[in-house]
C-alpha cells in the first residue's frame, strides 16, 4: 500500500528533477547568451537586472546543486535553507521587471517598449525562483518533524482566530509605506510623469494594494463581506482572492523597487531627484514587506485545521 511517506519522497525527487531540467535548459540559454551574441534588449539593455553575464550563469548552477542538496541532506540545516531561499530570492529580483509588464497585459496593453524575448526570459528565471522555493520548503517540512499529511509543524496551543500583533503592526506600515510615497510625489509635483498605461494601472493597483488589501488581511471584513457587499453579505471570503495578491504583489514589489534601490546605490542617473527616489522606492519596500508578512499571518489564521495534527 502506499504510503504518505512515499509519495512525499517521490513529489520531493521530482521537485529535484525540475529543478535540475531548468538549470540546464535556462542556465544553458544564459551561458549561450554569456559566451556568444545576447539578443538586444532595446531600452533596458538587458532581460534581467543586476544578474546578467556570468552571474546568471553562476544562480542557475547554485541553483542546480542547492537541490540536490536540499534533497540528499536528512537533517534540518537552516543556514542551507536560508541559502537556498536567497538564491529563490535572487532568481525573483532578477526578472523585477516582470511586475509592471504582468499589470500592462492585465490591463490588454503591452507598451511601447515590450520585448517578447525579454519576457519569456523573466518568466523562466521566476519558474525557476518558484521551483527551487518549493524544493526548500519541502526539505523544511521534511527535516523539521512537520506533519506528514499537511506538513504544518506540530505545535501546542490552541489556533490563533485574531491577527497577531506584530501582523497588525506590518498592515500599518504598509499603508504608511503607500502614504509615504504619495506624499513624497506631491513634494516633487507630477510633471514629467509616464502616461504609459500599464505604468497608471500599476499605480492604480499599488493604490488599492496599499489601503484595502492590507487592512483586509488583519480585520475582519477581510474574512466575512460586510453588510454593504451586494448579494455576498455574510459570506467566507475566499482565501485566494487576498493571499494570491498579497504574497504576489508584496513579494513583486520588493523586487522590483529593491532592485531599483541597488540600481541606485550603484549610481543609476533618472530624471528625478536622488532624494526622491530614495524616498519612494524605501515606501514602497516597506509597502512590500508589510504586504508579505500580513499575509504571512492571515494564512496561518485562516487556513483549515488538519485532521491529522489538529493544526
Amino acid at each position: 500500500m502506499t504510503t504518505s511517506a512515499s509519495i512525499a519522497r517521490r513529489t520531493g525527487h521530482g521537485l529535484t528533477y525540475a529543478v535540475l531540467a531548468w538549470a540546464v535548459a535556462y542556465g544553458g540559454v544564459r551561458l549561450a547568451w554569456t559566451v556568444g551574441e545576447a539578443p538586444e534588449f532595446g531600452q533596458f539593455g538587458s532581460d534581467l537586472l543586476g544578474f546578467t553575464g556570468w552571474r546568471s550563469v553562476a544562480l542557475c548552477v547554485s541553483a542546480g546543486v542547492l537541490a540536490v542538496a536540499l534533497d540528499r541532506v536528512a537533517t534540518w540545516r537552516p543556514a542551507l535553507a536560508g541559502v537556498a531561499w536567497t538564491v529563490a530570492g535572487a532568481l525573483v529580483a532578477a526578472a523585477a521587471i516582470l511586475l509592471p509588464e504582468l499589470v500592462g497585459f492585465l490591463l490588454f496593453t503591452v507598451g511601447p517598449y515590450f520585448d517578447p524575448v525579454a519576457f519569456t526570459s523573466r518568466l523562466g528565471c521566476v519558474t525557476g525562483a518558484v521551483l527551487l522555493g518549493l524544493a526548500t520548503a519541502r526539505y523544511q517540512r521534511r527535516t523539521r518533524g512537520d506533519c506528514p499529511d499537511c506538513c504544518r509543524t506540530v505545535r501546542p496551543g490552541p489556533r490563533r482566530s485574531a491577527p497577531a500583533l506584530w501582523a497588525r503592526w506590518a498592515a500599518y506600515a504598509a499603508v504608511a509605506g503607500l502614504v509615504a510615497r504619495f506624499a513624497a510625489q506631491v513634494v516633487v509635483g507630477f510633471d514629467g510623469l509616464t502616461h504609459d498605461a500599464s505604468v497608471i494601472g500599476l499605480e492604480i493597483g499599488l493604490l488599492l494594494a496599499g489601503v484595502l488589501l492590507p487592512l483586509a488581511l488583519v480585520h475582519r471584513w477581510g474574512e466575512i463581506w460586510p453588510g454593504w457587499v451586494p448579494l455576498l453579505a455574510g459570506r467566507t471570503i475566499p482565501r485566494p482572492l487576498l493571499l494570491v495578491p498579497g504574497f504576489g504583489l508584496g513579494a513583486g514589489i520588493v523586487a522590483y523597487f529593491g532592485m531599483g534601490l541597488a540600481q541606485l546605490a550603484s549610481g543609476s542617473v533618472s530624471q528625478f531627484s536622488d532624494t526622491f527616489l530614495w524616498v519612494a522606492m524605501s515606501a514602497y519596500c516597506v509597502l512590500g514587506l508589510g504586504l508579505v508578512a500580513a499575509s504571512s499571518d492571515y494564512h496561518l489564521r485562516t487556513r483549515a485545521a488538519c485532521g491529522a495534527c489538529g493544526r
